[in-house]
């Protein structure tokens, strides 16, 4: 059975066409993050030495890519954002691939009709790349099921925020290196087990009451020449919390009935209240049945806990995951330590996975 490890991380920066810059050598730092629907970051700390030092010298923000790896695994990466050098010290901070596309715009009028959200998805981040692309690909994991019907008017808005849109209605996606996977929110796939062994300094339970609603609202754009506005709603009154209604703005959608796609969505990762567990910081057990290079946001981890007051069996969702290593000092040894949070919506409730005990 595989098992999480213990890891050993090494980095290399390389220029935007691939090739090597500067190996780092002497990492002593060294944290790396995989986000659901956002854009993920890493930072190292390198002590350098010899002609490696005036080579990292010459590192530059949005030119040189940062390129971390974990045993012989790579795990992360993308564009450095900053970098400082000090004293026998160099410390740099990055983002992955998907940083590129909250600085690019839409290049061209387009209107999407009764398509899947992935096809939009598709189209908003190679369109986004195209006029200079710095290396990616696309993998589409598996359709939404939500209707499209969407609306990008040439140099309006940033492509970035136009993905996120996408994500408040029933598209999960993140960045893998240098790929960017495009999955349904109820992708049920699980990666590993996690119980309170695996957890061993304790983790938390809690509810976001503040994600409830019982009925969505979603507007689109708005009429032109007497036409109505596009509106669509989902949900009512609920025989367990009452009624709870959420209203929201979404200017892309062209169609009535993607607005009630894009409500309907919402209205499953909001009811009932979604349930989080983070790991508090905590590190999960190297002995926990999970390989880390596999914690990818959008799948799933059976998660058991009977620890806190809200006892817990269910398969969850990865929604973010935080790696970090130190090199330690000669007084202190350097260690890994792995954290994962995890959430179940509606969306994860209507795969009927493990269940809540």
């Amino acid at each position: 059975m595989a098992v999480a490890g213990c890891g050993t991380h090494t980095a290399l920066i390389t220029d935007r066409d691939g090739a090597s810059v500067s190996p780092v050598q002497t990492l002593t730092e060294v944290e790396w993050t995989r986000v659901l629907d956002d854009t993920s970051t890493a930072r190292i700390v390198v002590n350098p030495d010899g002609d490696c030092c005036d080579r990292l010298g010459q590192v530059r923000a949005w030119r040189h890519w940062l390129n971390i790896w974990r045993g012989r695994d790579p795990v992360w990466s993308g564009p450095i954002l900053q970098a400082e050098w000090s004293r026998g010290q160099m410390e740099v901070w990055a983002a992955d691939v998907l940083a590129v596309l909250d600085r690019r715009v839409p290049h061209a009028d387009i209107t999407f009709g009764d398509t899947d959200l992935v096809n939009v998805a598709d189209w908003l981040i190679t369109d986004g790349f195209a006029p200079d692309d710095p290396g990616h690909s696309i993998e589409v994991v598996g359709k939404t099921g939500v209707r499209g019907g969407r609306e990008y008017r040439r140099n309006i808005g940033q492509t970035g925020d136009h993905l996120r849109d996408l994500a408040e209605n029933g598209l999960d996606y993140t960045a893998v290196g240098s790929r960017i996977l495009l999955l349904p929110e109820t992708y049920p796939v699980t990666v590993g087990r996690l119980t309170d062994a695996d957890l061993p300094e304790g983790l938390i339970v809690a509810e976001d009451g503040t994600a409830l609603a019982t009925r969505w609202i979603v507007a689109g754009k708005e009429g032109t020449d007497g036409d109505s506005d596009i509106i669509g709603d989902a949900g009512g009154p609920d025989p367990y919390y009452g009624l709870v209604e959420r209203y929201v703005e979404q200017t892309t959608i062209s169609t009535t009935l993607a607005a009630r796609s894009a409500a309907a969505s919402r209205l499953r990762a909001s009811l009932p209240v979604p349930v989080v567990v983070d790991t508090q910081e905590v590190s999960i057990s190297p002995e926990a049945a999970v390989q880390i290079p596999t914690l990818v946001p959008g799948w799933c981890l059976d998660v058991t806990t009977q620890v806190t007051c809200r006892p817990l069996s269910q398969r969850l969702k990865i929604t973010g995951v935080k790696v970090t290593e130190t090199g330690g000092t000669d007084s202190t040894p350097g260690s890994e330590s792995v954290q994962v949070q995890v959430a179940v919506t509606g969306a994860e409730s209507a795969t009927g996975a493990l269940g809540v005990v």
